[in-house]
Parts: C-alpha cells; sequence; structure tokens
C-alpha cells in the first residue's frame, strides 16, 4: 500500500512554468486528490458501512462518495467544458443536501441509494471525463477564475473540502463498521504517536496592528469566492491563549459541570443542549471506572490529554463563559480580525513559501499524522503554539462577503447561503486539511452545532462585536419552528379580522393585471411557503417559485408532492393548536402541477430564470440585503411588455437592510425619499408604472394577537 507521504500535494501555483508543465501539474493534483478521498473510504469493513449514518443530521456516506464525482460533471457542465451528462439522475442525486440540516430541522426523506458497486463505476467514468476534459484545456497562465482550469480546480478543492468532512464522520462511526486495528489501511491513516499531561496554558500579548484580509485577484494560488474583496482593520492589543485548548484544559470544565449549567451556554447552545443532551466533547468515552478514552480517526485509544479537544461553537463558547466568570477576565472567542493579527504577529510566510526545508509549519497537509498532536509540538514566535494546523480554531466571526464580493458564476451557492450570521468562521487548518483549506486566505464557516475537527484558543479582550448578531440569528425571522408555523398560517390558515388571504389576493390581481397578455410563465420571487405560486398557477402555464430559504422550499415542495400539510400555531404561552389543509380542498391540485419549487438568491437568480411574462416579489425588497441588485436585473428576466408587480409595506430595518441600501424612507437634502421614489429612480429606465394600490394583510403570532400591515403593490410594465 502506498505511504500518505505519497500524496502530500501543494496547491498548484496559477502563473508558473508553461502551459504544458501546468498541465501536468494539474492532472497530477487531480489523480492525488481523486485517489486520497476514495483511500479514506478503504477503511470500511464492508459495503454495509457506506449506508450508515453516523450523525443523525447528515447523509449516510454513500452520499458523500457519490457527491465529489457528480460535483465535477456538473461544473464542467457549468463551465461548457461538457455537454453530455454520465447519469443524469445521479448527477441529481448526490449534488444536493451536503450542509447538515438544522438540529432543529430534521430530514426524514427516504432516498433509493444505488449500491457501492454502482457509484465506484460512476467514479470510474467521471474520473475518464476529467482526465480528458484536462489533457485538452486551453490554458493560457496566469489561470484566471474564468478560464476553464479553474472549473477543474474548484472540483479538486471541492474534492478536498470532502476528504476532510468525510473524515469527521468515520471519526463518529461505530469501530464495528471499519476495519480492525493493524490492517494496512491503519498503517497508512498513521496516527500520532504522542502523548502526556496537558501544558499549563496561558494568555501572551499579541500588540496593536492593522489587518489586510481579502485576496488578490491576481494571486497565484486558487481561491473561494468569499475569499477575495478587500477588508482592513485596526485591532488593538490584546491576550490570547499560548496554546490551544487541550483535552487537558476542557476536562476542568467538564467536572465543574459546565454541559448541566445553563448560565454558560447561549441561547442557541441552551437549545442544542436540550436536543442533544451532551455531556461531553463528542469524541470523548467515558469509562465505567471513570478515567476516559479518546476516539481518533480509525481507533479509540488512552485520552491524549495534551491534544487539542474537538468541540462544535456552542461548546467553545460555553467554556470561554465559564473561564470568564472564573478568571474575572474578558475570556472570548478571537474574531477572524484578531485571528489574522496573530497570524502575522507570529510571522509566517503563506503556502507555498513555507521555507526551504518545504514542510509544513504546523500539523497540516496530512504531512505528519493523521490526527491531532501535542498542543505544543509546534511553536511560532513569542511562544504562540499552534497558529495553524492541529485543529481549526473556532472565531466570534460569522462569515459574510468582503468589500467587493462577488459570486462565481459557476459556484454561486458556495457561500451566500452560510451568510445568514448561522455559520461561523473557522482558521488555520487542521491535520487533514489540504490544499486550498491550508493557506493564509481560507475562509471556511459551519453551523455553530456543526462538529469537525475543530477546537479553539480564547482571547482576552473587548466585548466581542458579534454577540448580538450571533444571538439574533437564532431568532430569525425565517428559521424558527414558529415563525415557520406563522407563514403556513398567513398562507394556507383562515382569514382574520375580516382580511382576506394576502398570497392568494396578490396572485388574482396579478391575474387581473395580466388580462389580454401572454400568461406562459411567471416568477413568484421570495415565494416562502409557495400559497402564491400555486394561486398565479391557475392562470399561467408555468410557474417558478424561488426562495432564499431552503426550509421554506422543502416545505412548498413536500404540499405539492403530498398534496397536504400540518402545522402547529400558538395559541397562547406554550398552548398551541394543529392546523392543516389540502391542496384539493382549495382547487390547487391541478394548478400545482404546473409549479416548480427552487432556492435561489433573488439578488443572484441563475440564468436558467428567465423569459417570463411576470414577475411577482411578494413583501420581498425589504427582507433583502441589497433590493437594487434584484430590481436592477428584473427586466432582464423579463419578456417585451412583461409585467413586474411588487408587494411592499416598506418595513426597513438595518437587521435584513443595510440603511444606504434602503430605497426610500429617510431624508436626503433635507427632503423626504419614500420607497416609491427610490423603485422609480431603480426602474423608470427600463419599465413604465402602470398602477399602485395598497393591499392589507394579517399575520397571526397567537389566538389574540395579530399584525395588521398595508403593503404596497405596484405594477411595472417593461418598456
Amino acid at each position: 500500500m502506498a505511504d500518505l507521504r505519497d500524496f502530500h500535494t501543494r496547491n498548484p501555483l496559477l502563473d508558473a512554468g508553461d502551459p504544458e508543465s501546468f498541465r501536468h501539474r494539474l492532472l497530477d493534483y487531480f489523480e492525488r486528490t481523486y485517489d486520497l478521498f476514495e483511500r479514506l473510504f478503504d477503511s470500511f469493513a464492508s459495503d454495509d458501512t457506506f449506508y450508515v449514518q453516523p450523525e443523525p443530521l447528515r447523509h449516510p456516506h454513500i452520499f458523500y462518495f457519490g457527491h465529489t464525482g457528480t460535483f465535477y460533471i456538473n461544473k464542467l457542465n457549468v463551465a461548457g467544458l461538457i455537454d453530455f451528462r454520465i447519469h443524469p439522475e445521479y448527477e441529481s442525486m448526490f449534488a444536493i443536501g451536503v450542509d447538515e440540516m438544522s438540529w432543529d430541522d430534521l430530514n426524514g426523506a427516504h432516498y433509493d441509494w444505488p449500491s457501492v458497486r454502482e457509484v465506484r463505476d460512476y467514479r470510474i467514468r467521471a474520473r475518464e471525463v476529467v482526465r480528458d476534459v484536462i489533457r485538452r484545456l486551453p490554458i493560457t497562465l496566469p489561470v484566471k477564475w474564468t478560464d476553464p482550469a479553474w472549473a477543474v480546480l474548484m472540483g479538486i478543492e471541492h474534492e478536498r473540502i470532502h476528504l476532510e468532512t468525510s473524515s469527521v464522520l468515520i471519526r463518529q462511526t461505530k469501530l464495528k463498521y471499519l476495519q480492525d486495528t493493524g490492517t494496512p489501511i491503519h498503517d497508512f491513516w498513521r496516527r500520532c504517536p504522542e502523548a502526556g499531561p496537558a501544558p499549563a496554558n496561558g494568555l501572551l500579548p499579541v500588540p496593536r496592528g492593522r489587518v489586510h484580509l481579502g485576496k488578490p485577484r491576481d494571486h497565484n494560488l486558487y481561491g473561494w469566492d468569499n475569499e477575495y474583496g478587500r477588508h482592513e482593520a485596526d485591532i488593538d492589543p490584546f491576550q490570547a491563549s499560548r496554546f490551544l485548548v487541550s483535552n487537558g484544559e476542557f476536562l476542568a470544565f467538564v467536572e465543574a459541570g459546565g454541559y448541566r449549567e445553563p448560565r454558560w451556554w447561549t441561547g442557541e447552545g441552551r437549545r442544542w443542549l436540550d436536543w442533544r443532551k451532551p455531556e461531553h466533547p463528542i469524541f470523548w468515552r467515558r469509562q465505567p471506572d471513570g478515567g476516559w478514552r479518546y476516539r481518533a480517526l480509525l481507533e479509540e485509544l488512552d485520552m491524549p490529554w495534551d491534544w487539542p479537544v474537538d468541540v462544535n461553537w456552542l461548546e467553545a463558547k460555553a467554556f470561554c463563559n465559564w473561564k470568564a466568570a472564573a478568571t474575572g477576565l474578558s475570556i472570548r472567542l478571537p474574531t477572524e480580525d484578531e485571528w489574522v493579527r496573530l497570524l502575522d504577529h507570529s510571522g509566517l510566510e503563506d503556502e507555498p513559501y513555507w521555507g526551504a526545508a518545504g514542510t509544513a509549519p504546523g500539523n497540516l497537509n496530512l504531512e505528519y499524522w493523521a490526527s491531532s498532536c501535542p498542543v505544543d509540538r509546534f511553536a511560532f514566535r513569542d511562544g504562540f503554539c499552534d497558529v495553524v494546523g492541529n485543529v481549526w480554531q473556532w472565531t466570534e466571526t460569522p462569515i459574510a462577503g468582503f468589500e467587493g464580493f462577488q459570486v462565481h458564476p459557476w459556484y454561486d451557492d458556495f457561500s451566500t447561503p452560510t451568510f445568514d450570521d448561522k455559520h461561523n468562521l473557522i482558521k488555520g487548518g487542521s491535520w487533514i486539511s489540504t490544499g486550498n483549506e491550508a493557506n493564509r486566505h481560507s475562509r471556511y464557516a459551519f453551523r455553530r452545532h456543526f462538529f469537525q475537527h475543530a477546537g479553539f484558543r480564547y482571547v482576552a479582550a473587548g466585548p466581542s462585536p458579534y454577540a448580538a448578531r450571533v444571538e439574533r440569528s437564532t431568532e430569525n425571522l425565517y428559521e424558527t419552528d414558529q415563525q415557520l408555523a406563522q407563514y403556513c398560517e398567513f398562507h394556507y390558515g383562515p382569514e382574520y379580522l375580516g382580511v382576506a388571504n394576502f398570497p392568494k389576493t396578490c396572485a388574482g390581481l396579478c391575474l387581473r393585471y395580466m388580462e389580454g397578455r401572454p400568461k406562459k410563465r411567471a416568477l413568484d420571487i421570495g415565494c416562502a411557503t409557495g400559497r402564491s405560486a400555486f394561486e398565479l398557477a391557475r392562470g399561467f402555464e408555468f410557474v417558478h417559485g424561488v426562495d432564499f430559504t431552503a426550509r421554506f422550499i422543502r416545505l412548498a415542495l413536500a404540499l405539492k408532492e403530498k398534496g397536504e400539510l400540518a402545522w402547529e400555531i400558538a395559541t397562547e404561552g406554550e398552548l398551541s393548536e394543529g392546523h392543516g389543509l389540502r391542496l384539493a380542498d382549495l382547487g390547487l391540485a391541478e394548478a400545482a402541477r404546473r409549479v416548480e419549487f427552487w432556492q435561489g438568491d433573488a439578488a443572484n437568480l441563475k440564468p436558467q430564470f428567465s423569459g417570463y411574462d411576470l414577475i411577482f416579489a411578494g413583501n420581498l425588497i425589504d427582507r433583502m440585503v441589497s433590493p437594487r441588485a434584484f430590481l436592477s436585473q428584473a427586466h432582464e428576466r423579463l419578456n417585451a411588455g412583461g409585467l413586474l408587480i411588487l408587494t411592499s409595506p416598506y418595513t426597513w430595518l438595518d437587521d435584513f437592510t443595510n440603511r444606504e441600501e434602503w430605497l426610500g424612507g429617510f431624508a436626503r437634502d433635507g427632503r423626504p425619499v419614500s420607497s416609491l421614489d427610490g423603485l422609480h429612480a431603480v426602474l423608470d429606465k427600463h419599465f413604465r408604472l402602470l398602477d399602485a394600490r395598497d393591499v392589507p394583510f394579517v399575520l397571526r403570532e397567537t389566538a389574540r394577537k395579530f399584525q395588521h400591515t398595508l403593503a404596497q403593490m405596484t405594477v411595472w410594465e417593461k418598456r
């Protein structure tokens, strides 16, 4: 069996050598990546392991085994490098569902997974396609993100991400499903043999400095879209822990009853505790005699107290809150800016400039072991250890794009679905972080309850600048069960206070305005749970319902497929009552067949969403990050003479839309600017206003509390 060191590959430089030498490096990078990913699954004891679901919120292993192969084919099609598919069913089945479901949003859908042999055969065919593409690619150096070679690099780096995430799932898989210790695969995925008592941790100073984030567009390494742009900040001096928090240091929190004390946990953390009921970190194993063991990739071993603890963000944050109370210091996780300041202070040069020796400066890139190692093994300037490597480091910062952020046209949903304040950045890489993951500019983020090879270091600094955003995100209008039920009630419940159903009324008005016009295709953007899309299909040959929120789309799809829907709506306090409906009872069963639902960003829709006679955006624009981005492109998606119909109560809030993006509701030069004024400013070039009217709606919160609101409907005809 080949040695793990045979797979130590670095990012290919995008500007080095000549086109043919780059082609050779690209092919080698692809082959090693493909082989290494498959070698991970060689650890399975039998094919049965592929269908084990070690994490209840994620798919079984077979999904991820098939996913990376189909990703290459899907992206090569999007980039126009091939014009065929190998297996359309697989390229749909294995394409969606990578990001785990929220822990309060379990998915019980059944999948008829293919056999392991069939998926292996698919991967063989996909490999040949990618090889052929690489061999015939037109290559110009330096390679840029619109060049054909970028699509191949995108597939390779994507597979390296899943090398890491699948290894986490394997750590969560029971040992009985894996090959026994002593088999060759254990020699290949060898763990660190060093372990001992945990070193005493302490705080060291990090001086004041200015940080510069954002990868330049002409950088000579591949990057994901969220890495580009520009961000600068002046960082006040702070203190940071010398070491990552070790298993030994975290033990004090466990023994102090940290998992049983709600006051250390955020609101989201308390709900996670109630749901999962953890008593210690996920990779710890409590023994009958009170001792502890540790789950590594393919085996359990005596607890390595000096290795970094593996926890999710919620656990890391609770530890910091506990330690702050114990020490009287303002202990918290570092922000992304502070982590970069520490990195700069360490004097570390970026990969691939790691020195003449050519070895990683920390436990990175599988260059040392297939496991963590002692937290004092890799030292940097001024006594700091593991500034990079060993395990990822959680930060206070929810991921967002830098100034100048642009989505990549071939992968427009890589980053934007995570810009929801529910995904926090991890920095520094882990022992299995390879390729793009192992460099300075990488920006990966996961849900806060997500398990990764991730730990943390703490800092003593001022209050977290993100605390309010993080806490508010757990009460997001579009994610809590209560609010989802409210939208079910809003779309499909009875009328309240004598006000007609709003989505039905809006769709009826749309159809009235469309009288005498073509009614072939309509787009309901911001469709939520789908009522207006279904109602539009009474008069249109075909309707697309699109919403940014996956839960809304899944609910609308389920209603279309099953024909019925049930939900619990609050009455008072903790009491609720069940409501439900059947599409047939609403007279919508036939119309529903003409509706397709998709997840999408209104400000960044894929090209396929075009050629419409009507675009309806109900109560959307004042809940968008950038309503102008959507409105300024709307004419491109409408046929000549088509209608754009908007409704909005114009309740502009910084929680959803930064003030500079508001269309109206403010004064300029001493004169009021209404939202209708703002709409004219954006739309008049391509549209003329046909009508404006108010449409009332009522949202039920409880049996005795309602919101009564007026939305303005404006009707715009494309010139």
